[in-house]
């Protein structure tokens, strides 16, 4: 039994003889029919990946069951893994964490790894529990086992099961870290990037993300990319970044696609090219992530590397404004009050705007105030819409900034106020609005809110009319011909 279990490890590995899956199979069955574990284990390994052998998972299952009944670690961990991953249909992690725990309590650090990993997630039919799944991880840690020691770390840095702790977070991700585990490495170098635990240092932070991204993490990999682009740690180099992302992009790592993307798109260490910047950012896209299938929605909406399309523009957007993304909200809203790519609608413009609005997005919380100052798609109310502006002003968007002064200016929504008015078109005008530099110009030439100054005045005119603002060209004649 043991020389043809021993025979069929070595048609499996190859050693001694040609690697020859059909012939292990032969043997380990041999050995596992006369109840030897490890032959077993490996016969239900075989039928699991099908490699000598048509692959069959409830066979699969029958011999990692005759295994495990003999307490092979090996057995119990593929069972649970059979289990935790769903491989027979849906996922059971009650079943999964029952042959874990087996594993766990003859002793094997993996195992009760498993344990936690199974508490940490819950659902499948098995209630989650933070912190029986950091009890579990401990066990496993303080047994050496690495991995364990990262998902502590993570559980401390998270708070998941115990006291948030973000020095004890750095503790256990080091102690992973130190022997190699490229996920805690990611993680110390994080913590390193952050300043949560330890000193903060980008250099650390960037040769601790390096260790990680030379193994090929692909989580590391994309954090190069972010460094070099940013220049944190290592010195800004967009052709690095690009290397970095392209690695973790490959292996289809989203928020890199997206990233290799962009740089695409500015011609940042890579040639400018718009046809790849919407290949990496469809990719990622697909895969659900919001910022992309918002970039997305502004390639087709300003044709950028595909023809223009709406529709196509609408359909991304709405895809990222459904996820929560702000943007993507706001330029819904945009297309429903325009009617491009949808059926103009003003009260669907409104929804959106206000669900973008009320997370702080400037453009929206603008848009949202003219729709009150205008009475599109809401009864008008100058008092909301000042409301908003100001939101959207005390954020410095120009624009708003200028609706501002003009409210205050005319008294609408707000006891007018000449001086307020010139404050708010100053800032404004400062930032390059020609609205804003326009009207500067009128309060300087009629004296409001600020002493009265001919030449001055002129100066903002000659800003505004070098942008093409209408009325500041005309005051511009004026003076020519005054």
């Amino acid at each position: 039994m043991e020389a043809q279990f021993k025979l069929g490890r070595a048609y499996d590995r190859g050693e001694g003889v040609s690697k020859d899956m059909s012939e292990a199979v032969k043997w380990y069955r041999k050995a596992a029919e006369q109840g030897h574990p490890m032959a077993q284990n490996n016969l239900g390994n075989c039928y699991e990946t099908g490699e000598g052998v048509e692959r069959n998972l409830n066979e699969a299952e029958k011999w990692y069951l005759k295994s495990a009944e003999k307490n092979n670690l090996f057995a119990l961990s593929n069972l649970g893994y059979m289990y935790f991953n769903g491989l027979k249909g849906e996922k059971n992690y009650l079943e999964a964490v029952k042959w874990f725990r087996k594993g766990a309590d003859l002793g094997d650090s993996d195992a009760m790894n498993n344990v936690g990993r199974c508490y940490i997630f819950g659902g499948f039919g098995l209630p989650k529990d933070e912190e029986e799944a950091a009890k579990w991880y401990r066990k496993a840690a303080d047994n050496g086992n690495i991995s364990a020691a990262d998902n502590l770390g993570y559980c401390y840095r998270e708070g998941k099961g115990v006291e948030k702790d973000y020095e004890k977070a750095a503790e256990w991700f080091r102690k992973a870290a130190e022997q190699g585990n490229a996920s805690a490495q990611t993680n110390l170098g994080h913590a390193y990037y952050t300043g949560q635990g330890v000193v903060q240092n980008y250099e650390t932070s960037a040769n601790w993300y390096r260790m990680a991204a030379d193994q090929g993490f692909v989580t590391a990999q994309s954090g190069m990319g972010f460094l070099y682009k940013n220049g944190k740690g290592v010195p800004q180099d967009y052709a690095e970044a690009a290397k970095w992302y392209r690695k973790a992009a490959e292996q289809g790592h989203a928020s890199a696609q997206v990233e290799l993307g962009v740089l695409y798109e500015k011609g940042n260490g890579v040639g400018k090219d718009l046809s790849e910047a919407v290949k990496w950012n469809q990719k990622a896209a697909e895969q659900g992530n919001a910022h992309a299938q918002a970039n997305m929605g502004v390639y087709y909406e300003d044709g950028i590397g595909v023809p223009k399309d709406y529709t196509d523009a609408a359909k991304w957007y709405r895809k990222a404004a459904e996820q929560g993304l702000a943007r993507a909200q706001g330029a819904l809203g945009y297309l429903y009050a325009k009617g491009y790519g949808v059926e103009q609608n003003r009260e669907e413009a409104v929804k959106w705007y206000r669900k973008a609005a009320e997370q702080g997005y400037a453009r929206s919380q603008h848009n949202l105030g003219l729709c009150y100052e205008q009475g599109n798609g809401v009864a008008k109310n100058y008092e909301e819409a000042v409301k908003w502006f100001r939101k959207a002003a005390e954020q410095g968007l120009a624009v708003a900034q200028t609706s501002m002064g003009l409210r205050y200016y005319r008294g609408e929504g707000v006891e007018k106020d000449y001086k307020k008015a010139f404050e708010w078109w100053q800032k404004s005008a400062e930032q390059g609005d020609a609205w804003g530099q326009y009207n500067l110009g009128h309060c300087y030439k009629e004296g409001h809110g600020v002493k009265k100054n001919e030449k001055v005045a002129r100066e903002w005119f000659a800003k505004a009319a070098a942008q093409g603002h209408a009325e500041a060209k005309k005051m511009m004649d004026y003076y020519k011909n005054k």
